[in-house]
C-alpha cells in the first residue's frame, strides 16, 4: 500500500513536503484536506496509530484555531470531542499528515521524514 498525503495544496509546508516525496520516488495518494476532511473514524485510527496526543493534530497557528478560541476551549474538551472536532473541518488539522506502511507522521519535519521509503 503507498501513503496517503493529506494536505491543503496552497500550504507552503505542504508543497515542500510534497517536492520531498517526489524527489524520493515515493508513492502515494494525494488527498485535499479540506475537500476531502478525514472522518471521524479514520482521524481516530490515524490518531492512535500515531500514538500521539491528540492535540498534536491541531494547526494551533491556523486562523480558524485562532478564531474559535480552541487554546482555552479544548482544555475543557475530551479526545473524543477534539476528534469531532477535528473531523468537522479540515482547516482545524495540522498538516500535511501522511499515513501509511505504519506510519503517521504529523507536520513537515524532513529528519522524520527521510526514514521513509
Amino acid at each position: 500500500m503507498d501513503y496517503i498525503f493529506i494536505n491543503y495544496p496552497k500550504c507552503s509546508t505542504c508543497q515542500k513536503a510534497k517536492k520531498f516525496l517526489d524527489e524520493k520516488g515515493i508513492k502515494y495518494t494525494d488527498r485535499h484536506i479540506v475537500t476531502e476532511t478525514p472522518t471521524y473514524e479514520e482521524l481516530k485510527a490515524i490518531i492512535e496509530a500515531s500514538g500521539l496526543p491528540v492535540s498534536k493534530f491541531f494547526n494551533t497557528s491556523g486562523m480558524l484555531y485562532r478564531s474559535m478560541n480552541l487554546k482555552e476551549e479544548l482544555k475543557k474538551s475530551s479526545d473524543d470531542e477534539k476528534i469531532r472536532l477535528l473531523s468537522s473541518n479540515g482547516m482545524l488539522i495540522k498538516r500535511p499528515l501522511l499515513v501509511g506502511k505504519g506510519k503517521v507522521l504529523v507536520g513537515f519535519k524532513e529528519d522524520e521524514w527521510k526514514e521513509l521509503e
